[in-house]
Formats: C-alpha cells, sequence, structure tokens
C-alpha cells in the first residue's frame, strides 16, 4: 500500500539454461549468440484490475570473450581475435528484438583499466550494427558512484529518461 492505495506487486526473474555458469569461468556468448548468465526479470504492479509490466534482461557482453581466473584478484578479460563476433553478437540482439521488441542497452562496466577495451568493443559493435532497435548507454558505474555517490545514479536516470518514457 502506497498514500493508502493497495496494489500487487510482482517480481519473477527467469534464468536462462542457455551458458549458465559461475561468474569468470563463463563469459560472452555462443554462436547461437546466447549471452552468458542471462537472466530475465519481469515486475508486474495490479492495480484495480489493470495491469502494467516492464521486463529488464542482464547477461554477460554479447561477443567472444572470456576471463579466466587465476592468481589474481580481478583476471583480465581477454576478447577473442580468432572469430567473427558479428555474428554471434546480431543474433543476440535479433533474437532479443523479437522476444522484447527495442533494447536499452546500458553498459555499467569500468570504462578504463582492464574492462575498457571490453566497453569500447561493445559500443564498437552496437554502432557497427546500426539498428534503429537498439541504442547504447555507457556509465562507468564504480567510478561514478565510488564512495557510496548513490545519487550519482540521477546521472544515469537521466540518459535514460526519455526512452523510458516510451
Amino acid at each position: 500500500s502506497i498514500n493508502g492505495k493497495c496494489f500487487d506487486w510482482l517480481l519473477v526473474s527467469r534464468r536462462s539454461c542457455f551458458r549458465a555458469g559461475v561468474r569468470y569461468y563463463v563469459r560472452g556468448i555462443d554462436s547461437e549468440g546466447h549471452a552468458a548468465n542471462f537472466v530475465e526479470t519481469e515486475q508486474i504492479v495490479h492495480y484495480k484490475g489493470s495491469k502494467a509490466s516492464f521486463v529488464q534482461t542482464r547477461g554477460s557482453i554479447p561477443f567472444f570473450w572470456s576471463q579466466r581466473p587465476n592468481l589474481k584478484y580481478k583476471p583480465e578479460p581477454q576478447i577473442s581475435k580468432s572469430v567473427n563476433h558479428m555474428d554471434g553478437f546480431q543474433r543476440h540482439f535479433d533474437s532479443q528484438i523479437i522476444s522484447y521488441g527495442k533494447q536499452m542497452i546500458v553498459n555499467l562496466v569500468n570504462q578504463k583499466g582492464s574492462e575498457k577495451p571490453l566497453e569500447q568493443t561493445f559500443a564498437k559493435m552496437v554502432n557497427s550494427m546500426a539498428n534503429v532497435m537498439v541504442r547504447y548507454v555507457a556509465f562507468d558505474f564504480h567510478k561514478e558512484c565510488s564512495r557510496m555517490r548513490w545519487d550519482r545514479l540521477q546521472i544515469l536516470m537521466d540518459q535514460l529518461a526519455e526512452q523510458q518514457d516510451e
């Protein structure tokens, strides 16, 4: 109940059976475009006979890369140089668009250090795909929100506001 108005709020997460695995051991996509550790989360609000739903998905960055555990706290990501990334990447987003419609990608990885090549490659591939159904926003979460500056999430929210309203 909020402000005296009672409603039902359901939160459902569904984890894909494709490319499931432990962090660092399973990354990227397979040749069919299935992203590692893909999860679909749906929020459903039911109020006085009306229903509204919002679906959010998350998964590994959808190209061919790995991050093999070693003695380092955070092993360096390795982007595969021997495959055509665009085939699997295109399959991934074709499937996403069929299932969910227009896509808003929010990339929260570090934009410096060892994750920088992941962000750069992702942005480059989205631009190369040139699909009006897919929009890309990079937000360096660790930099922007360091020292518990959660108020800085408003920067991201402002970037997404127009598409969220759609």
